[in-house]
């Protein structure tokens, strides 16, 4: 099992396991993430998810190793996918938290975004890193940058594609705390556990305040986002950045 689930005092643990590619999503890790999460909102003995990575990564992004010849159905199928593990952290009527210790990029990165709670150790590394194969960034993160730290600067971090350390991502309110690499999952257990023993239906009642209060529509946003990557993913630069990224040698975009 590359993701696993743990319950334990109303606190359900979802581990991102395959720290040989740094717990990059596969196809499989992704419908697995996505079972784990709805089971967990199902589940009335959970009352906090905490999700985090096995080892010294959160999440790598998508496992580029598994991509095939894109396809629009293809392509359709993997943003439903992201899509549909973003709601389902969003829409969860119970606080989610991530704990963030290595490599939080691409889809690993969104996936943090969405939660209720960010974690993160000094080692922590976020960054949208989808130009670098000819994408723009998916699972809700433009949407989500740009309600946490303003147009501007999401623009900065989503085009130039940088990585934001642990400490730079708390100064610009990107994570809920600071927390060291030997404390991150003390720190989190402690937190969820806090949380576990509090009015857990008013917090989810409080999130779902929140959607209403964050202006465009989410789930709308996330249709236009899906349009946007299904016409990236056909493109030259896109099949490009993949072969660049396997062969590890720098891209060569033209533009179409």
């Amino acid at each position: 099992m590359t993701v696993s689930t743990t319950v334990d005092s109303g606190v359900a643990t979802i581990v991102l396991d395959r720290p040989e590619r740094r717990n990059a999503l596969s196809t499989q890790m992704r419908q697995d993430l996505l079972r784990a999460l709805l089971d967990a909102g199902q589940n009335e003995a959970v009352r906090v998810v905490v999700i985090r990575g096995a080892s010294r990564a959160f999440c790598a992004g998508a496992d580029m190793s598994e991509r095939s010849a894109p396809t629009i159905p293809n392509g359709r199928h993997r943003i439903h996918v992201a899509h549909a593990i973003v709601k389902a952290i969003a829409h969860l009527e119970k606080p989610v938290i991530a704990a963030v210790a290595g490599d939080a990029v691409g889809i690993g990165w969104s996936i943090a975004l969405a939660c209720d709670f960010i974690l993160a150790s000094p080692s922590a590394r976020f960054g949208q890193v989808f130009k670098k194969i000819g994408l723009a960034p998916d699972g809700g993160s433009v949407y989500l940058l740009a309600q946490y730290v303003g147009v501007l600067r999401a623009k900065e971090l989503t085009m130039t594609g940088r990585l934001v350390g642990g400490e730079e991502a708390f100064r610009l309110g990107l994570i809920t705390e600071l927390v060291g690499d030997e404390s991150l999952i003390a720190r989190t257990n402690a937190l969820a556990q806090e949380l576990a023993d509090s009015a857990t239906l008013a917090m989810g009642m409080t999130k779902r305040l929140f959607l209403a209060a964050g202006g465009s529509d989410f789930d709308r946003f996330l249709e236009v986002e899906s349009h946007v990557q299904n016409q990236l993913l056909q493109s030259q630069d896109h099949a490009e950045g993949v072969d660049a990224f396997l062969n590890k040698r720098a891209p060569h975009f033209k533009g179409r």
